[in-house]
């Protein structure tokens, strides 16, 4: 049961570098829990994220926010001020309605988890390092990536950080753990940028016996294999929407889904409910706009000419579990099931992880969408006759009929059909996307239709990719 305990209102002050110079003991505490040393940058990472916002605007923000302690979810309320002082040029920080609750096993533990495991499947560079962060074994390096593989292996008992150029930490490395947990970073020898996860070893996050580090690209390995952008490729079309525009929108559109998300919770004060319908509706719109701007970056990456795949040895039975896992609140938020029928035994393919990661992903989530409340979604694994393997995803929604099948995977087709309660938001890319991915693993995405004497119940999609050669380990 939550033990809970209301804490007095406590203020900050920060300066132009986020650091927190002063504060009240409650804020004091958390801040030093979090790694934090006063002075030192804030090491709240929700309330971070709040002043730095708050800063780079120029407006007050008032926003509810949490931290996990090391044994408690802390949780307050914070009105953030920008100050007006050219030398200091940092925030006002005050924190309300303070309450600690023991961490429940089945909320922020369960969403931490989910979280870790989406950046585990994603991350292009993984390694071991020990409670120093001292890079022990590097497990996994991109192409563009090896000058730090090299590095690491010529220098070996370094730290991790001495490796890669963090950008907006200047302190001397290596920080606490969750000072950089999240920062962004670049890798000499790589255009692209990224972002760092640490996740401690240990049941003690306090004190972790060693981390398991991840890099994290922001953007795709481009098609010469080592993070140039396709425009840069001589015969290549140029990335308009990927590299011009994504990072122009990215900010503003995500600044429009915040201020409407604060004002349809009413975080900024008291609001009449159709004022806070309108909000929802305008963050509604926002994020289905970051979803196309995300779809069309990968139009141009799947339409670029050369574009190719890794080809790696890959587990359709563990994909699908990922997969599902990903996406299991979602479906949990529509009564929707899942069955995973992959067996015991692997289901090795050949293509490339993190694509067929986001076809599944795609599939399952088009599944979700059209079907109805209280049903189930199958994910299956399995052989697919000699020398081919599947993963295929069966919903229990209106299904698609023969006219619909031949057209589904064509751009901006928009499934044939609604969604349940008409809320269909999709750029109609997603299909067309997933297929051309599948084409360049030299497998193939494709509608199975059901037999003239079996009863339609819902759609099937079934991706299917070479086999792995299991006789090599």
């Amino acid at each position: 049961m939550n033990r809970q305990q209301s804490i007095t209102a406590a203020r900050g002050l920060t300066d132009a570098q986020d650091r927190l110079l002063t504060a009240d003991e409650p804020l004091a505490e958390l801040h030093e829990a979090c790694g934090g040393t006063l002075p030192g940058t804030l090491a709240i990472p929700e309330l971070l994220a709040l002043v730095r916002r708050s800063r780079g605007m120029g407006l007050r923000i008032a926003k509810e926010f949490s931290a996990f302690d090391g044994e408690e979810i802390v949780s307050g309320f914070a009105r953030i001020q920008p100050i007006d002082d050219d030398e200091l040029g940092g925030c006002e920080v005050i924190v309300e309605n303070w309450h600690r609750a023991v961490q429940s096993e089945t909320s922020s533990h369960d969403d931490a988890q989910r979280i870790d495991e989406v950046d585990r499947a994603t991350a292009e560079v993984r390694a071991r390092l020990d409670a120093r962060q001292q890079v022990q074994i590097v497990t996994d390096c991109a192409g563009d990536a090896t000058s730090f593989k090299d590095a690491v292996e010529a220098n070996p008992g370094s730290a991790w950080s001495d490796h890669v150029e963090l950008q907006g930490i200047s302190h001397q490395q290596p920080l606490h753990w969750r000072l950089l947990d999240g920062a962004s970073a670049s890798i000499p020898g790589s255009s692209r940028n990224w972002r760092v996860r640490l996740i401690p070893l240990g049941p003690n996050r306090a004190a972790p016996r060693g981390f398991e580090l991840l890099l994290l690209a922001n953007e795709p390995l481009g098609v010469d294999g080592a993070g140039t952008e396709p425009a840069e490729i001589e015969g290549a079309h140029s990335r308009i929407i990927g590299s011009a525009l994504t990072p122009v929108l990215r900010q503003p559109i995500a600044r429009i889904i915040a201020n409407a998300e604060t004002i349809r919770t009413r975080l900024a004060g008291p609001l009449r409910d159709e004022y806070s319908e309108y909000a929802g509706n305008i963050a509604a719109a926002g994020q289905h706009l970051s979803g196309m701007l995300d779809d069309l970056a990968d139009l141009e990456v799947v339409e670029a000419p050369g574009f190719s795949t890794a080809s790696e040895r890959v587990d359709l039975a563990d994909v699908a579990r990922r997969a599902t896992g990903i996406l299991g609140v979602r479906a949990r938020d529509r009564k929707i099931d899942f069955a995973i029928e992959c067996g015991d035994e692997p289901v090795i393919a050949m293509g490339e992880f993190r694509r067929v990661l986001q076809i599944l992903i795609n599939l399952i989530g088009n599944a979700i969408a059209y079907s109805p409340e209280g049903s189930t979604v199958t994910v299956t694994a399995q052989k697919a006759g000699e020398g081919l393997v599947s993963a295929s995803v069966r919903d229990e929604g209106p299904g698609v009929d023969a006219e619909q099948a031949e057209k589904i995977f064509d751009k901006f087709e928009r499934l044939g059909r609604d969604s349940d309660g008409g809320n269909d938001t999709g750029s109609g890319l997603g299909l067309y996307i997933s297929r051309k991915l599948a084409l360049a693993m030299g497998g193939d995405l494709e509608v199975v239709q059901p037999s003239q004497d079996e009863v339609s119940a819902g759609a099937q999609f079934k991706l299917t990719l070479a086999a792995a050669d299991t006789s090599k380990s």
